[in-house]
């Protein structure tokens, strides 16, 4: 007997940034929503800077090119905000 197995893929499809929520769309369907506060170098971009992102490291990550930011679907899947570190600096900006 055979079995349909969904295969999870974690690629990015796309973004939607508001002032809140950052949201990832992923290839097999879901999408991740997150507190746009953990990620402090977002929250204080403007949107010009936030809609201005790329693929990164295969599909698997995000690169925001005007505020040297970089997130992976694995570390968002997880619930990882940005280090501590990365928030200091952004704060101190």
């Amino acid at each position: 007997m055979g079995t349909l197995a969904l295969r999870a893929d974690e690629r990015v499809a796309g973004v939607e940034i508001t002032d809140d929520t950052l949201t990832v769309a992923l290839r097999d369907g879901r999408s991740i929503s997150v507190p746009l506060v953990w990620y402090p170098r977002l929250a204080n971009a403007t949107v010009s800077q936030r809609n201005n992102w790329q693929l990164a490291g295969g599909g698997y990550g995000l690169h925001w090119p005007d505020i040297d930011e970089d997130l992976s679907t694995e570390g968002i899947l997880r619930g990882a905000p940005a280090p501590l570190a990365s928030r200091k600096s952004a704060n101190s900006n």
